[in-house]
């Protein structure tokens, strides 16, 4: 793999074209994540590019671009829902990753107000991995329910709000504000994810890589009903909008929501200093196994609220404070074998195949090995005991493996050099315009190979493309197999080759009448798209959603993009 120059090596020029290609990166991770509910990378390696970001702009400040990713909070808002403008931003926080990084918290927050010796209180509360609400109340009743979005825009979901037991219809006790924007954060735990993905594998439909990306998606569904079926819960930890204080101290404000009937997360600290900020760090780390839902770090506070108005903001986030970041969670287990997959492009994927271990409460089966010059690099072979690593509890990684004295390895895992396709068409290293060789090997069979023309469909169909709801995974292989879908127009004519068919859909293994009845449904409603889904749809190489967005703004509409193709 390439190596990544230093920050402190670089030219202007080398820092420029970083800054750009890095704020184009991180854009698409953000609408993966904020906007899709589908994160196409963890929370380490969404990090480690943000940190490079602004490791370049500290050095090179002149060069900061208004796009920056340290300008920008999470994603603008999804189409199918209607806009609501928060009264104050909803920003993020900056991240700490070591203890150091928390003691220059601390020694930042006494120079900014010029303490010196004097104690500084802080809350600790745990950093809840789940996706950003907001809720405005007046005169105590719940009138609004909204997603973060970017920052300052985000999604009406009140009805989808409503339907969540730990959100009150109306302000318990007294002492709230006429007008209070209430904010926190919408969770499953872990029982109840295990739950909604075993109900899903059970009936064909969608399943989620972990209990947030459940919560959005959950959250985000155009019905309530849907979201009332959920397991979703809140819990409450800051505000926004206020037309009068309610109290002096974060904690204060905590007991305050609590009395309002707002569960508060039970592990929150109050703590004094940089020892009190640590040793809080420390204790969650012991507490996080044991919880019933996911955590990914601890946010620090400082507690006085009127020391918070003095300090105030810079950027996007807020001085008074910071997110300390768990580190990637690891284990051991044995490397069962190595296979294949075949991606839409052609891209060969060496997936390991594991023994099932608990890495931070996930049984991982799988992890990505990426290419063949990875496996050769961390020399992984077939029987060895490895280290895997979920890094923001996404994808999981093999770190390496692990040398035992006087055990025997397997030899070196020989690459293949052909598909495994029934073709058995041979594999080419991808080369650059200079004509260099990269890692990435492709199947050269194209659309002859059936593993790339199944891959074409699943993202023909996917929720960032058509979203056509009925068409998971199984279903699509198995239409495919059948000869009944070959090729994205066939999902048009299908239902129309159903009735004249002397096997109906729904008498096939798994399906129903009602079931197929819905997917008609899906399809046809999905006979007028947005350009850009459209583009993003046929799946060309190089065109993701965001230039497929771009691309679609300039043509300005099917026409235009349609003759321009001609």
């Amino acid at each position: 793999m390439p190596e990544i120059k230093p920050v402190a090596d670089l030219s202007e020029a080398e820092a420029a074209e970083a800054l750009a290609r890095l704020a184009d990166e991180l854009a698409g991770h953000d609408l993966r994540y904020f906007q899709q509910d589908a994160p196409s990378v963890s929370d380490a390696e969404y990090d480690a590019l943000k940190r490079r970001n602004s490791e370049i702009e500290a050095r090179f400040p002149h060069l900061i671009r208004e796009n920056s990713p340290s300008m920008r909070i999470g994603a603008a808002r999804a189409e199918k829902f209607s806009p609501v403008e928060h009264g104050t931003p909803m920003l993020s926080l900056d991240n700490a990753f070591s203890s150091e990084d928390s003691v220059e918290f601390d020694a930042r927050v006494r120079r900014f107000l010029r303490l010196g010796d004097e104690p500084v209180f802080y809350t600790a509360e745990p950093k809840i991995d789940g996706l950003s609400a907001s809720l405005r109340y007046e005169r105590g009743v719940l009138v609004q329910g909204a997603t973060r979005g970017d920052g300052r825009v985000g999604e009406d979901v009140t009805e989808n709000l409503r339907t969540l037991a730990e959100i009150p219809q109306r302000l318990k006790g007294s002492g709230w504000p006429e007008v209070i924007e209430v904010r926190g954060e919408v969770y499953l735990g872990h029982a109840d994810f295990a739950a909604l993905n075993a109900a899903a594998v059970e009936a064909g439909t969608r399943t989620y890589a972990n209990p947030r990306n459940a919560a959005a998606g959950s959250l985000r569904q155009l019905d309530s009903k849907i979201t009332a079926q959920r397991p979703l819960r809140f819990f409450a930890y800051a505000w926004g909008l206020l037309s009068a204080p309610f109290a002096a101290t974060q904690w204060e404000a905590l007991e305050a929501l609590r009395e309002w009937g707002f569960q508060v997360t039970p592990q929150a600290q109050r703590v004094e200093n940089a020892e009190g900020l640590l040793a809080a760090y420390a204790a969650m780390e012991v507490e996080r196994p044991r919880l019933s839902f996911d955590i990914d770090g601890v946010v620090y506070k400082v507690d006085r609220l009127d020391w918070q108005s003095r300090l105030g903001f810079v950027s996007r986030s807020p001085r008074w404070a910071i997110a300390r970041k768990f580190p990637a969670q690891q284990a051991r287990t044995i490397l069962e074998a190595i296979d294949i997959q075949v991606g839409r492009t052609g891209a060969i994927t060496p997936v390991a195949r594991l023994h099932p271990v608990t890495v931070g409460g996930v049984v991982v089966e799988n992890a990505t090995l990426h290419n063949a010059d990875e496996i050769a690099r961390k020399d992984v072979r077939i029987g060895d005991t490895v280290i895997v690593q979920r890094a923001g509890d996404v994808i999981p990684q093999i770190i390496g493996p692990v040398i035992e004295e006087g055990v025997e390895r397997a030899a070196p895992y020989e690459f293949p050099t052909h598909c495994p396709c029934p073709l058995q068409t041979p594999l080419a290293r991808e080369t650059t315009g200079a004509g260099a060789e990269t890692v990435v090997r492709r199947c050269t069979g194209e659309f002859a190979c059936p593993f790339q023309r199944v891959e074409h469909l699943k993202h023909f169909v996917s929720r960032r493309a058509f979203d056509i709801e009925g068409l998971g995974e199984k279903q699509l292989q198995g239409l495919f197999d059948d000869g009944l879908i070959r090729e994205p127009a066939d999902i048009f004519t299908l239902e129309a080759r159903d009735a004249t068919s002397l096997k109906k859909l729904k008498d096939r293994e798994g399906s129903g009448e009602t079931s197929v009845k819905n997917l008609f449904a899906a399809i046809e409603a999905r006979r007028r798209i947005g350009l850009d889904r459209f583009i993003y749809g046929l799946g060309i190489r190089h065109i993701g959603e965001t230039t497929a967005i771009v691309l679609a703004r300039g043509y300005g509409g099917a026409e235009a993009f349609l003759a321009a193709m001609d």
